[in-house]
Protein backbone atom coordinates (compact mmCIF):
# COMPACT_ATOMS: atom_id res chain seq x y z
CA UNK A 1 0.00 0.00 0.00
CA UNK A 2 2.83 2.38 0.83
CA UNK A 3 4.53 1.65 -2.50
CA UNK A 4 1.28 2.37 -4.35
CA UNK A 5 0.94 5.67 -2.47
CA UNK A 6 4.50 6.69 -3.38
CA UNK A 7 3.79 5.98 -7.08
CA UNK A 8 0.67 8.17 -6.91
CA UNK A 9 2.72 10.98 -5.38
CA UNK A 10 5.35 10.66 -8.09
CA UNK A 11 2.65 10.93 -10.74
CA UNK A 12 1.29 14.06 -9.07
CA UNK A 13 4.79 15.48 -9.36
CA UNK A 14 4.32 15.60 -13.15
CA UNK A 15 1.04 17.46 -12.67
CA UNK A 16 2.80 19.99 -10.42
CA UNK A 17 5.60 20.51 -12.94
CA UNK A 18 3.23 21.06 -15.85
CA UNK A 19 1.11 23.45 -13.79
CA UNK A 20 4.26 25.48 -13.16
CA UNK A 21 4.92 25.57 -16.92
CA UNK A 22 1.44 26.89 -17.67
CA UNK A 23 1.46 29.50 -14.92
CA UNK A 24 4.79 30.90 -16.13
CA UNK A 25 3.94 30.54 -19.85
CA UNK A 26 7.11 28.54 -20.44
CA UNK A 27 8.24 28.05 -24.02
CA UNK A 28 10.44 25.05 -23.28
CA UNK A 29 10.54 22.17 -20.80
CA UNK A 30 13.92 20.39 -20.72
CA UNK A 31 13.94 16.95 -19.07
CA UNK A 32 17.42 15.52 -18.74
CA UNK A 33 16.80 11.83 -18.31
CA UNK A 34 15.85 9.20 -15.73
CA UNK A 35 12.16 9.98 -15.94
CA UNK A 36 11.77 6.24 -15.33
CA UNK A 37 13.68 3.85 -13.07
CA UNK A 38 13.99 1.25 -15.83
CA UNK A 39 12.87 0.17 -19.28
CA UNK A 40 9.61 -1.24 -17.89
CA UNK A 41 7.10 1.37 -16.78
CA UNK A 42 3.63 1.18 -15.24
CA UNK A 43 1.00 2.05 -17.84
CA UNK A 44 -0.65 4.47 -15.39
CA UNK A 45 2.66 6.32 -15.09
CA UNK A 46 2.98 6.58 -18.86
CA UNK A 47 -0.58 7.75 -19.27
CA UNK A 48 -0.15 10.45 -16.63
CA UNK A 49 3.12 11.64 -18.14
CA UNK A 50 1.76 11.84 -21.69
CA UNK A 51 -1.50 13.49 -20.67
CA UNK A 52 0.19 16.13 -18.54
CA UNK A 53 2.97 16.92 -21.02
CA UNK A 54 0.44 17.37 -23.79
CA UNK A 55 -1.24 20.12 -21.74
CA UNK A 56 1.86 21.83 -20.29
CA UNK A 57 1.86 24.61 -22.91
CA UNK A 58 5.56 24.17 -23.74
CA UNK A 59 7.69 22.34 -26.27
CA UNK A 60 9.15 19.38 -24.34
CA UNK A 61 12.60 17.89 -24.96
CA UNK A 62 13.70 14.65 -23.29
CA UNK A 63 17.26 13.27 -23.20
CA UNK A 64 17.05 9.68 -21.86
CA UNK A 65 19.55 8.73 -19.14
CA UNK A 66 21.22 5.65 -17.69
CA UNK A 67 18.07 4.37 -15.95
CA UNK A 68 15.76 4.88 -18.95
CA UNK A 69 18.06 4.39 -21.95
CA UNK A 70 16.77 4.09 -25.48
CA UNK A 71 16.37 0.47 -26.57
CA UNK A 72 14.01 -1.80 -28.55
CA UNK A 73 11.56 -2.10 -25.63
CA UNK A 74 11.86 1.48 -24.40
CA UNK A 75 8.50 3.25 -23.93
CA UNK A 76 10.15 6.21 -25.64
CA UNK A 77 10.07 4.13 -28.84
CA UNK A 78 7.15 1.74 -28.36
CA UNK A 79 4.57 4.27 -27.15
CA UNK A 80 2.88 7.21 -28.89
CA UNK A 81 3.83 10.65 -27.53
CA UNK A 82 2.14 14.07 -27.87
CA UNK A 83 3.14 16.28 -30.78
CA UNK A 84 4.82 18.81 -28.48
CA UNK A 85 7.19 16.18 -27.05
CA UNK A 86 10.53 15.48 -28.74
CA UNK A 87 12.64 12.57 -27.49
CA UNK A 88 16.29 12.39 -28.47
CA UNK A 89 16.97 8.81 -29.54
CA UNK A 90 20.57 8.83 -30.80
CA UNK A 91 23.89 8.71 -28.98
CA UNK A 92 25.18 11.43 -31.28
CA UNK A 93 24.15 15.00 -30.53
CA UNK A 94 21.37 16.23 -32.81
CA UNK A 95 20.00 19.74 -33.26
CA UNK A 96 16.42 20.95 -33.58
CA UNK A 97 15.84 24.48 -34.83
CA UNK A 98 12.71 26.23 -33.55
CA UNK A 99 11.18 29.31 -35.15
CA UNK A 100 9.08 30.24 -32.13
CA UNK A 101 10.86 30.85 -29.88
CA UNK A 102 13.87 31.35 -32.16
CA UNK A 103 16.43 28.94 -30.71
CA UNK A 104 18.23 25.66 -31.27
CA UNK A 105 17.81 22.68 -28.94
CA UNK A 106 20.59 20.07 -28.88
CA UNK A 107 20.42 16.71 -27.18
CA UNK A 108 21.51 13.08 -27.14
CA UNK A 109 20.33 9.86 -25.55
CA UNK A 110 21.83 7.11 -23.48
CA UNK A 111 21.45 4.03 -25.66
CA UNK A 112 22.73 1.74 -22.88
CA UNK A 113 23.10 2.02 -19.09
CA UNK A 114 26.58 3.51 -19.59
CA UNK A 115 27.85 5.98 -22.17
CA UNK A 116 31.22 7.45 -23.17
CA UNK A 117 31.67 11.26 -23.23
CA UNK A 118 28.94 12.77 -25.44
CA UNK A 119 29.86 16.45 -25.18
CA UNK A 120 33.54 15.99 -26.05
CA UNK A 121 34.43 17.82 -29.26
CA UNK A 122 31.03 19.51 -29.57
CA UNK A 123 30.90 23.10 -30.84
CA UNK A 124 27.84 25.10 -31.80
CA UNK A 125 27.96 25.20 -35.62
CA UNK A 126 28.81 28.55 -37.17
CA UNK A 127 25.40 28.82 -38.83
CA UNK A 128 23.68 28.59 -35.41
CA UNK A 129 25.75 31.11 -33.47
CA UNK A 130 23.18 33.87 -33.90
CA UNK A 131 20.55 31.73 -32.16
CA UNK A 132 20.01 31.08 -28.48
CA UNK A 133 21.53 27.59 -28.14
CA UNK A 134 20.23 25.16 -25.52
CA UNK A 135 21.29 21.59 -24.80
CA UNK A 136 19.63 18.95 -22.61
CA UNK A 137 21.89 16.09 -21.57
CA UNK A 138 22.29 13.38 -18.92
CA UNK A 139 25.81 13.24 -17.56
CA UNK A 140 28.24 13.07 -14.64
CA UNK A 141 30.68 15.85 -13.73
CA UNK A 142 31.90 14.28 -10.48
CA UNK A 143 34.26 11.66 -11.94
CA UNK A 144 36.51 11.99 -14.98
CA UNK A 145 36.30 8.22 -15.52
CA UNK A 146 32.56 7.97 -14.89
CA UNK A 147 30.71 5.39 -17.02
CA UNK A 148 27.79 7.82 -17.24
CA UNK A 149 28.84 10.34 -19.89
CA UNK A 150 31.56 12.22 -17.97
CA UNK A 151 31.42 15.98 -18.58
CA UNK A 152 34.19 18.49 -17.88
CA UNK A 153 34.07 22.26 -17.40
CA UNK A 154 36.50 22.59 -20.31
CA UNK A 155 34.07 20.80 -22.63
CA UNK A 156 31.22 23.03 -21.46
CA UNK A 157 33.33 26.18 -21.92
CA UNK A 158 34.26 25.19 -25.47
CA UNK A 159 30.71 24.22 -26.49
CA UNK A 160 29.45 27.72 -27.33
CA UNK A 161 26.06 26.88 -25.79
CA UNK A 162 23.89 29.50 -24.12
CA UNK A 163 22.54 27.07 -21.53
CA UNK A 164 23.20 23.41 -20.76
CA UNK A 165 20.44 21.61 -18.80
CA UNK A 166 21.96 18.60 -17.07
CA UNK A 167 20.66 15.53 -15.28
CA UNK A 168 22.01 12.49 -13.39
CA UNK A 169 23.06 14.03 -10.07
CA UNK A 170 20.22 13.81 -7.52
CA UNK A 171 21.68 16.65 -5.43
CA UNK A 172 20.92 20.15 -6.69
CA UNK A 173 23.89 22.25 -7.72
CA UNK A 174 23.94 26.04 -8.03
CA UNK A 175 24.08 27.36 -11.61
CA UNK A 176 27.64 27.85 -12.84
CA UNK A 177 29.27 29.38 -15.89
CA UNK A 178 32.09 27.94 -18.00
CA UNK A 179 33.25 30.10 -20.90
CA UNK A 180 30.02 31.81 -21.91
CA UNK A 181 27.82 28.81 -21.07
CA UNK A 182 25.54 28.66 -18.04
CA UNK A 183 24.87 25.13 -16.80
CA UNK A 184 23.11 23.48 -13.87
CA UNK A 185 22.00 20.20 -12.32
CA UNK A 186 18.63 20.82 -10.60
CA UNK A 187 18.76 17.46 -8.81
CA UNK A 188 15.80 15.12 -8.46
CA UNK A 189 12.44 16.94 -8.13
CA UNK A 190 11.25 14.76 -5.23
CA UNK A 191 13.22 12.95 -2.56
CA UNK A 192 12.42 9.26 -2.28
CA UNK A 193 14.71 8.22 0.55
CA UNK A 194 16.67 9.49 3.52
CA UNK A 195 19.64 10.06 1.22
CA UNK A 196 17.56 12.64 -0.72
CA UNK A 197 16.45 15.06 1.98
CA UNK A 198 15.60 18.74 1.88
CA UNK A 199 13.74 20.96 -0.55
CA UNK A 200 13.46 19.59 -4.09
CA UNK A 201 12.29 21.27 -7.27
CA UNK A 202 13.30 22.61 -10.66
CA UNK A 203 15.08 25.54 -12.26
CA UNK A 204 12.91 28.14 -13.97
CA UNK A 205 14.86 30.35 -16.33
CA UNK A 206 14.91 32.99 -19.02
CA UNK A 207 17.39 33.51 -21.83
CA UNK A 208 17.79 36.87 -23.54
CA UNK A 209 20.47 36.61 -26.18
CA UNK A 210 23.54 35.32 -24.35
CA UNK A 211 22.19 36.26 -20.91
CA UNK A 212 20.65 33.51 -18.77
CA UNK A 213 18.86 33.93 -15.43
CA UNK A 214 17.81 30.93 -13.34
CA UNK A 215 15.89 30.63 -10.12
CA UNK A 216 15.15 27.51 -8.14
CA UNK A 217 11.46 26.75 -7.66
CA UNK A 218 10.49 24.17 -5.00
CA UNK A 219 7.70 21.78 -5.96
CA UNK A 220 4.84 21.06 -3.58
CA UNK A 221 5.53 17.39 -3.09
CA UNK A 222 6.53 15.02 -0.29
CA UNK A 223 9.72 16.03 1.49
Amino acid sequence: RQAALRRQEQRRLVTELCRLCRENECDLLLLSGDLFDGRRVYLDTLDTLRDELSECGAQVFIAPGNHDPIGPTSPYLTQAWPENVHIFTNAGIEAIVLREPACVIYGAAFTSPSMPPLLRGFRVPEENKDYVNFMVLHGDAAQADSPYNPITKEEIAQSGLTYLALGHTHLRGAPETAGGTVYAWPGCPMGRGFDETGVKGVYLGTADGGSVELRFVPLSVRR
